[in-house]
């Protein structure tokens, strides 16, 4: 199952993430997982919100670049090794993982990872195939 992820374009100056992230707040907008990257010049900010059309609306209304693309979210045991297994089944199926970020949730006592890989649709496959729980948008959104 594919879930949608808002990726926000951020120079790298004072108060940007919080003007994003308020903007966010001030459309009673949830942010269920995030994650930064960042260069000297610009940052990238990385989340899984439950309504990303509206996100991205409110973002780009205040001159944010936006880009709304696909990953795949996956529960995992939150224990040593709980990523290793996914990891495995991504390359031995010879599928590239181009970034990730996890948060934990204690209710269901599983880390959530958010994967993205070069061929969205195969990894979602394989990872499938391999027996691991693929978590659908409404699962993600509602924890």
């Amino acid at each position: 199952m594919k879930l949608k992820q808002t990726s926000v374009f951020l120079e790298n100056r004072k108060g940007r993430l919080w003007k994003a992230l308020s903007i966010l707040r001030d459309a009673d907008i949830n942010i269920r997982a995030l994650s930064i990257a960042d260069t000297s010049e610009f940052g990238i900010l990385r989340m899984i919100v439950p309504n990303p059309e509206k996100a991205r609306e409110v973002l780009e209304e205040n001159n944010f670049v936006v880009k709304t693309n696909e990953v795949i979210g996956v529960e995992i045991p939150d224990e040593p090794g709980g990523l290793d297994r996914i990891l495995e089944i991504l390359t031995k199926a010879d599928i590239n993982v181009e970034y990730l970020y996890a948060f934990v949730e204690k209710k269901l006592d599983q880390a959530i990872v958010v994967l993205r890989t070069e061929d969205i649709d195969a990894g979602a496959d394989a990872l499938n195939e391999g027996g691991v729980n693929l978590l659908t948008p409404e699962e993600i959104y509602e924890l």
